[in-house]
C-alpha cells in the first residue's frame, strides 16, 4: 500500500529535463561551446565567481548547479526576493562547516541577486574574497546598474541569450520520451515556440500542458488548433521597469530619429504587445519632435502632443492608431537638432557667465522713478519698425555679442527660417536696403 506521506510528487517536465552535465545543456554555446570560457573553467575544475545576466528560462540556476557539480562543491541556493542577511549568514556558516568537516568548498547561487540591497551584497564580499564561497548570481537586470561595484570587481559577468528556435527544437526532442506517446505537428510546435519567446522553462511547461490535454482526450498528435485551445498566449518578454523595456523604448526612439517608419512601428508594436507604459512612448515622441526634428517641421510637436491626448481619450486599441499615425510622421519628417544644440549652448553660457544685469532698455518702466532712472529708454517696438524688425537692436546683456548659437539647417521649414534670419542680420549690418523680405 502506498504511504501518502512518503510518496514523492511527480516532478514537472522542466525539472525532469534539467541537465545533469554540460553536454545535456541546451543553449549558450558562446559560453559553453568547445574552448569557451565557462566550459574551460568547468572542465578544469577551477571555478571563479560569476554573475549570469539574462532573461528567464535560459539556464541560470542550472549553470549554478553544474558549477558545483563540476568542482565537487556543495550547492546552496537562495532567492534574493525572500532571503535576508540572516539567510546569508546561515549559508556562510554551512559553507564553513562543509569546509571544516569535509574539506569541500561551496557554491552559493543567489537568484535575482539584483534584489539584494547594498548591505546584503556587502555581507557576501569578504567570503567571496577569501574563497569560502564561490558566488554564482542570477539576474534579469543589468549588473552594472543592479549590483554594487565591489561585488562586480570580484565576479565575472556572463550574458545569457534567449533560446533560439533550433534550441527549442532540441528541448522538444529530449522531451518526447516523457510525453505519453503524444507528438506535436509543425504548426503546434511553432505556436508553442512563439508563445515561449526564447524561455526554455516556459516552452516545456506549455509542452506538458498541451500533451496532457491531448492524452486526456485520447489524442496522439497535437495540431495547431488544439494547441491554441489548450493554451493561452503568453506575453512577449517585457519588463516594465527593467532592461527589456528601456532597450525597446530606446530602439523606438532611435528608429524615429533615424527616419525609419517601419522600424518605429515594429518597436511600437513590441512595446504595446508587452503591455508597456504608453505614456513613456508618447513622452519619447514629444522629445523626438523637439530634440530631433525641431524647426525642420514645427508641426511635429503638435502632432506628438495630439497623439498623447488622443490615447488618453480613447485608450487601447483605438488610441494606438493615432500613436502609430504620429510615429510614422515623426519618422518621415526632416530632422534638425539645431534648436536643441542652441539650447545646450545657451545653458552652458549662462552657467559660466554668471548673473549679468538686464540692460536698461529691456526693462519695463511702470513707475515714474524707473523712467527717470532710464528704464525702457532706447527700446524699439519691433512690430512698428520697417519689416517688423528693429535692425541693430541688441537683446543681450551689455558687452555680450550675439553668439550665433542657433544655426538653422537647410532642411524643411528650417531652411526658410535660416534664409529669413540671414536677411534680418544683413539689416543689422547695413549691407541690404530696408525693404520687405
Amino acid at each position: 500500500m502506498t504511504d501518502l506521506f512518503t510518496t514523492k510528487p511527480k516532478p514537472p517536465l522542466a525539472e525532469l529535463l534539467r541537465p545533469k552535465t554540460l553536454d545535456e545543456f541546451v543553449g549558450q554555446r558562446h559560453l559553453l561551446g568547445p574552448g569557451k570560457p565557462l566550459r574551460l573553467a568547468f572542465e578544469a575544475g577551477k571555478l571563479h565567481s560569476f554573475i549570469l545576466w539574462g532573461p528567464p528560462g535560459v539556464g541560470k540556476t542550472t549553470l549554478g548547479r553544474l558549477a558545483a557539480s563540476a568542482t565537487d562543491s556543495r550547492f546552496i541556493a537562495i532567492s534574493a526576493v525572500l532571503a535576508g542577511v540572516k539567510d546569508i549568514r546561515q549559508a556562510i556558516d554551512e559553507a564553513q562547516a562543509e569546509l571544516d568537516n569535509h574539506g569541500r568548498s561551496t557554491v552559493l547561487f543567489v537568484d535575482e541577486i539584483h534584489r539584494f540591497n547594498k548591505a546584503q551584497q556587502d555581507a557576501l564580499l569578504p567570503h567571496v574574497e577569501s574563497g569560502l564561497l564561490t558566488l554564482v548570481g542570477g539576474t534579469t537586470e543589468h549588473p552594472g546598474l543592479a549590483v554594487n561595484s565591489a561585488l562586480l570587481s570580484r565576479a565575472q559577468v556572463y550574458t545569457l541569450e534567449p533560446l533560439s528556435s533550433d534550441e527549442l527544437n532540441q528541448l522538444y526532442e529530449r522531451a518526447l520520451p516523457h510525453l505519453q506517446g503524444v507528438t506535436l505537428d509543425a504548426d503546434a510546435l511553432d505556436l508553442l515556440k512563439g508563445f515561449a519567446d526564447g524561455d526554455g522553462r516556459r516552452f516545456l511547461n506549455l509542452l506538458e500542458q498541451v500533451t496532457n490535454a491531448a492524452s486526456g482526450a485520447g489524442k496522439t498528435v497535437v495540431d495547431g488548433q488544439s494547441a491554441k485551445l489548450s493554451t493561452s498566449p503568453s506575453l512577449r518578454r517585457f519588463d516594465k521597469g527593467g532592461d527589456e523595456f528601456y532597450w525597446q523604448l530606446s530602439a523606438f526612439h532611435k528608429s524615429l530619429r533615424g527616419s525609419d517608419p517601419d522600424a518605429a512601428l515594429y518597436w511600437l508594436a513590441r512595446i504595446l504587445d508587452g503591455s508597456g507604459d504608453v505614456s513613456q512612448v508618447t513622452r519619447r515622441m514629444v522629445v523626438v519632435a523637439s530634440e530631433d526634428i525641431g524647426n525642420a517641421d514645427p508641426q511635429a510637436l503638435q502632432l506628438a502632443l495630439n497623439a498623447a491626448l488622443a490615447y488618453e481619450r480613447l485608450g487601447s486599441p483605438e488610441g494606438e492608431i493615432p500613436i502609430a499615425h504620429a510615429a510614422t510622421y515623426l519618422a518621415a519628417a526632416p530632422k534638425s537638432n539645431a534648436a536643441y544644440a542652441a539650447w545646450n549652448k545657451a545653458k552652458t553660457f549662462v552657467k559660466n557667465s554668471g548673473s549679468l544685469p538686464v540692460p536698461l532698455h529691456l526693462r519695463n518702466a511702470p513707475t515714474k522713478l524707473m523712467q527717470q532712472m532710464g528704464y525702457h529708454e532706447g527700446y524699439r517696438y519691433a512690430p512698428d519698425e520697417p519689416n517688423g524688425y528693429a535692425a541693430g537692436q541688441s537683446y543681450f546683456p551689455e558687452g555680450v555679442a550675439r553668439p550665433g548659437w542657433y544655426q538653422p539647417t537647410d532642411r524643411g521649414v528650417e531652411r526658410r527660417l535660416g534664409e529669413w534670419l540671414t536677411w534680418l542680420r544683413s539689416l543689422d549690418d547695413g549691407t541690404l536696403p530696408e525693404a520687405d523680405a
